[in-house]
């Protein structure tokens, strides 16, 4: 194959087709601009129940093939002989103009059981909020209630001739290729959101490492950039530092002229400081533009090979096609080669700079990063809604406030200043219902707000007033929970709600019966000990110091005994 092969520009049944003709099994793929983030979060999933649904009729083949929703494109991709490509890409277009909704159900459970092994993380909720991209943090709630005529209505707008690009490497265009799609419109690039008032900034969760990401210029320099930034990353926190296994960076083009570095480092929670101080060093030396030449070297010549390499031209079609579907100009491997030389360790550090200033920082629970210049990002409002007041039971400061504008969910830190969560009803990116009448608002900055009108004593009325209020395509109905949350809570991670304080966990349960165990235990061994010690005092084939040994030894023992029976009560108390 060659590696300077030319990307022949052509349509096929007026879909715009990059080929290029290339050795070995066809390769090929339909990709269309429509992905997660052109979805909302109570609509959520639909992109990608259609491609299920499209991919149901291939059924098992011999041949590969596969498909991919992503944040704003969606591809259908095949390997093998002419006649097999030619099948499956007829056979999605006919799917997509003719969905097998009778597997609708079906397909529906099969995406909550990939959504159940799936983690997404969540630095694009943090830095997108609940929308846009940020919805790849979420869990695909529209799936549940999304009918036959919603998943229509998307295919029909999304999933058109002219807002798809076909690629295709092999010795030539199947002749017997037959791809019947509506007429439509090229969609532009998803909206870019922001939930975060200043950066860099920082979030505290989970107890893993450190990630990081920053937009950046889409640049080839970039891309060298967090190439050098995993190798400084992996020399510092696993080769010199010994604190991680894994320090990693990665590129990805958004397709609208800017790219995302990621980068992660794991650790031990023991080696949690020194993992996130390393991770900053390391930060900071490229933001003062200490980046050596040998790596700059090292990583160009990487990447320099592997454009090179026989199969380039057709490894890059599907990359391309994404560029041809945003309106970006398409550059050849040769261009990018030419370029890749020009850098300099000074771009870099341009691009560091960039970098930080835009970067976002999720560091395990409990650690702050503002020692180190960034700013935490916002976990509650700058205003509380007005409305009726519903105070929380056993008393304190926290209270839920429903007004006409929207809830909010009110209290006092821990130095005595006012804090409030609010989800504007205009701004509100779902809402999930359950049967108990519990709610959860979903605010499109990610703040949540829990309305439950059993521990607030909320009545009817104003139920029936919220509901109303809230936008009817942003309500996602669940199935029955097992326990209403027991305790007011406000946060911006998507999870599910908090199980009741009142529920017994596993742990618990242990601890009873180890502590029942132990009390028995602990109860007869001190009646052996009092026993000997009182009866056996005046045994006359005892001398003192054997009777002093023996009630010593089986003294000891009780309170053995008894020592993990009060760790366990006082460890239950805490609890």
């Amino acid at each position: 194959m060659n590696p300077h092969a030319a990307v022949h520009h052509t349509r096929v049944d007026g879909i715009p087709t990059l080929f290029v003709q290339a050795a070995g099994p066809m390769r090929a793929g339909l990709v269309f601009r429509v992905g997660i983030a052109d979805e909302t979060l109570g609509r959520a999933g639909l992109t990608h129940l259609i491609e299920h649904l499209a991919l149901y009729r291939q059924g098992v083949a011999d041949y590969h093939y596969n498909g991919a929703t992503k944040a704003a494109f969606t591809h259908f991709h095949v390997e093998g002989a002419e006649h097999e490509i030619a099948a499956y890409l007829t056979g999605v277009c006919a799917s997509l103009t003719d969905l097998p909704m009778d597997r609708l159900e079906t397909e529906k459970e099969i995406l909550r059981t990939e959504e159940s092994r799936r983690d997404s993380g969540l630095l694009p909720l943090w830095r997108y909020g609940a929308q846009g991209y940020g919805l790849v943090s979420y869990p695909e709630w529209g799936v549940r209630k999304a009918s036959a005529q919603d998943v229509w209505h998307w295919a029909q707008s999304w999933f058109t001739a002219d807002n798809a690009v076909l690629w295709i490497a092999g010795e030539h265009i199947p002749a017997s290729l037959s791809l019947k799609l509506p007429a439509g419109d090229r969609r532009p690039m998803p909206a870019v959101t922001s939930a975060l008032p200043a950066t860099p900034a920082y979030f505290s969760d989970g107890t893993g490492g450190v990630l990081l990401d920053a937009v950046v210029a889409d640049t080839t320099a970039a891309w060298l950039y967090s190439a050098v930034l995993e190798r400084e990353l992996t020399r510092a926190l696993r080769q010199e530092g010994g604190y991680s296994y894994t320090a990693a960076s990665d590129f990805t083009s958004r397709r609208d002229g800017y790219a995302l570095v990621t980068a992660f480092a794991d650790s031990l929670p023991a080696k949690q400081d020194a993992v996130l101080g390393g991770f900053v060093d390391v930060l900071a030396r490229f933001q003062a533009g200490r980046i050596a030449q040998a790596d700059l070297n090292a990583v160009r010549g990487r990447i320099d090979g592997a454009l090179a390499a026989p199969d380039t031209a057709a490894r890059r079609l599907p990359g391309l096609a994404e560029d041809l579907l945003a309106g970006r100009p398409l550059h050849t491997a040769d261009e990018l080669r030419a370029e890749l030389r020009a850098v300099t360790p000074a771009d870099l550090h341009e691009v560091a700079v960039e970098a930080a200033g835009t970067a976002l920082l999720q560091v395990p629970g409990g650690h702050r990063a503002d020692w180190a210049g960034y700013t935490a990002a916002p976990v509650d409002s700058p205003y509380a809604v007005t409305g009726r007041r519903f105070a929380a039971p056993k008393g304190g400061d926290t209270a839920l406030v429903v007004g006409a504008d929207g809830v909010s969910l009110t209290g006092r830190t821990a130095d005595g200043s006012e804090r409030a969560v609010t989800v504007q009803y205009r701004a509100c990116a779902a809402v999930l219902s359950w049967p108990d009448g519990g709610r959860r608002l979903v605010g499109t900055d990610g703040l949540t707000v829990e309305v439950e009108p059993g521990l607030y004593g909320i009545d009817a009325h104003t139920m029936a007033a919220l509901d109303a209020a809230v936008p009817p395509q942003a309500v996602v109905h669940l199935p029955p929970r097992q326990q209403p949350a027991a305790r007011p809570a406000s946060s911006v991670a998507p999870q599910g709600s908090s199980p009741s304080a009142h529920t017994p966990t596993r742990r618990t349960v242990a601890q009873s019966i180890g502590l029942v165990v132990l009390v028995i235990l602990a109860v007869l061994s001190g009646f052996v000990a009092l026993s000997f010690t009182v009866f056996e005092a005046e045994d006359p084939e005892l001398t003192m110091g054997e009777w002093l040994a023996l009630s010593g030894f089986l003294w000891g023992i009780t309170g053995l005994l008894v020592w993990p029976a009060v760790r366990i009560v006082r460890t239950t108390r805490r609890a």
